[in-house]
């Protein structure tokens, strides 16, 4: 029996040796295979420590990407996904530098308005801050496209745009809280950064990292001091490319000879400008309506702003004006939807954003009469975006706005003469309280500055011409002027409630007499020369300056100064 029971023990002993060893070989194959089963098996997630890698946005930049919003781990005053240019391979020459150019040949030119149109257009939403630390990355991109087929999109419904009263924070995020775009931490998800990573790139282009140090120096520079320095990467867009542009600012397809006015870049002295990405502006733009209100120069504006976001577009057919109206200087209102972002881009036409009217004198004929008491009628429009440009300053150099008589209106009083540029003022301070009482705070306002016109010897209507002009102004009087009417609108903006930001182009753009259409403003049909003795030297070629006018918004947005509106 004792045998019997000692035998029975080894062999039980034996195999719990035998057991040990294989939980120790199975145990060693669970270590050894963790890496190869772990994106099959979650579990392993839980058993294993990880070291999470700083993930990207995946933004396409054409240098670097540049966003701002706030890390959910960090505090509240902490700053993530704050840029860093990238490095730009292409020389900086100054201004100054040579550009050789064959000389111009005559067009013809319109410079003429129509008549406004009354739509209507839907509300914004509300965004969300989130964002996280980037590195340096050095990757350049700079997309261009085909011009697409502008008659075949679906034009027949008004633009929807969805949602709450947006903050003014969430007009500087990059990241969108509509339905399930928000992204997830990773500690918390099934997937993997990689997978997200991956994810992210094959819906919104290549990974472009930045670096936090220029956000404080985005803070302490000034936008609007600086020269245009040539960049081979430039133009934004290719010409000929945008379908939105019309056949006025279209130098090129006007056979405009020369093309280097198109390679300037604007550089501000202290700082360089966040290199533009059409598709991290239409991120932050989702859900929302920007709109441009003011004269034919708000439209040069607003064609370039159209024809900039629509390079950060993969399919284009998903950009179209709502009612399938094609952009002429005869309309006045005009709403743009990016239907991936659900955002719209509007303009409306009001050329001095106070009241226009007609009077009828003793001989029964009608004449034009300006209410500088009385906001436009378009204000009602106004009210509905999250963004709003604004400007006014041509239309109060032209006839009888220019002579004040029987003209300028208060109340039921007409002036029997009056000055244009006090007109000015009464108008700007109508505007200015319209704004404090009607908007928001969450809303963003920029009030674009007056525009330099460069004609040679006359006016606009007297014979002025700027043809054969190939370079930017490098010396003279012009780069240190100022119009009084600036001076009035800085001083209206300082003293209202709600910020407004000054988008001051008007020293950036004293350099360039070389942008302008001159007499490409219109084709040249059959081979034939057309009269110069009316060009166009106010307006802008696009592409061309106005592409930096909206540059600067997008570093606006960026670099968060328009938290700082009041103070420009």
């Amino acid at each position: 029996m004792a045998t019997a029971s000692t035998s029975s023990q080894k062999k039980n002993q034996r195999t719990l040796r035998i057991f040990i060893l294989l939980l120790l070989f199975l145990f060693t194959l669970f270590i050894l295979s963790r890496d190869a089963l772990e994106p099959q098996l979650s579990i392993y997630r839980d058993l294993f420590v990880q070291t999470r890698p700083p993930s990207s946005l995946n933004l396409p930049l054409r240098s670097t990407e540049t966003l701002i919003s706030a890390d959910p781990e960090l505090d509240d005053n902490a700053v993530a996904l704050i840029g860093k240019n990238g490095l730009n391979t292409s020389p900086e020459n100054p201004i100054s530098s040579k550009v050789n150019l064959e000389d111009e040949t005559s067009a013809n030119l319109s410079l003429a308005d129509g008549n406004d149109a009354s739509l209507d257009a839907p509300a914004s939403s509300k965004s969300n801050l989130d964002g996280e630390f980037h590195e340096k990355s050095t990757t350049k991109e700079h997309p261009t496209s085909s011009k697409s087929d502008f008659g075949d999109k679906d034009t027949g419904k008004e633009a929807p745009v969805d949602g709450k009263e947006t903050s003014s924070e969430g007009l500087f995020s990059s990241e969108s809280g509509n339905d399930n775009e928000v992204r997830k931490d990773s500690t918390s998800s099934s997937q993997s950064d990689d997978d997200l990573s991956n994810t992210k790139r094959e819906k919104e282009g290549p990974v472009s990292e930045i670096y936090s140090e220029d956000f404080a120096l985005w803070k302490g520079c000034d936008f609007y001091k600086g020269k245009w320095v040539k960049d081979e990467q430039y133009p934004i867009y290719r010409p000929g490319s945008c379908p939105y542009v019309d056949e006025a600012f279209d130098c090129q397809s006007n056979g405009r000879p020369d093309s280097e006015y198109l390679k300037w870049r604007w550089k501000p002295d202290g700082c360089d400008l966040p290199r533009f990405n059409a598709t991290d502006f239409l991120v932050r733009l989702r859900g929302k309506r920007l709109m441009l209100v003011g004269d034919s120069m708000n439209r040069n504006q607003f064609e370039s702003l159209l024809c900039i976001l629509r390079e950060g577009l993969h399919n284009k057919s998903k950009m179209y004006e709502v009612h399938g109206y094609r952009i002429t200087k005869g309309r006045g209102y005009y709403i743009f939807k990016f239907e991936d972002y659900n955002c719209t881009v509007e303009f409306v036409r009001s050329h001095f954003l106070v009241k226009e009217g007609i009077r009828i004198n003793a001989q029964g004929n009608s004449n034009p009469t300006l209410s500088i008491d009385r906001i436009d009628k378009s204000a009602g429009r106004w009210k509905r975006a999250d963004i709003l440009v604004f400007n006014t300053a041509h239309w109060w150099t032209h006839g009888k706005t220019a002579r004040g008589q029987n003209y300028y209106k208060e109340g039921n009083y007409i002036y029997p003469k009056f000055d244009a540029v006090e007109a000015y003022r009464r108008a700007i301070k109508t505007w200015s309280k319209w704004v404090d009482n009607n908007m928001k705070r969450g809303k963003l306002i920029f009030y674009r500055g007056y525009s330099s016109a460069h004609f040679r010897g006359g006016d606009w209507d007297s014979g002025g011409t700027c043809i054969r002009e190939t370079e930017p102004v490098v010396t003279g009087s012009i780069l240190d002027s100022y119009p009084l009417k600036m001076k009035i609108v800085e001083e209206v903006i300082q003293e209202m409630k709600v910020p407004v930001c000054l988008l001051n182009i008007t020293r950036l753009t004293n350099f360039r007499k070389d942008g302008h259409p001159s007499v490409y403003g219109k084709n040249v049909t059959g081979g034939r020369k057309v009269s110069a003795k009316r060009q166009d030297c106010s307006h802008w070629c696009l592409p061309g300056v106005p592409d930096a006018w909206n540059e600067l918004i997008y570093a606006t947005l960026v670099a968060g100064q328009g938290s700082l509106m009041k103070h420009y």
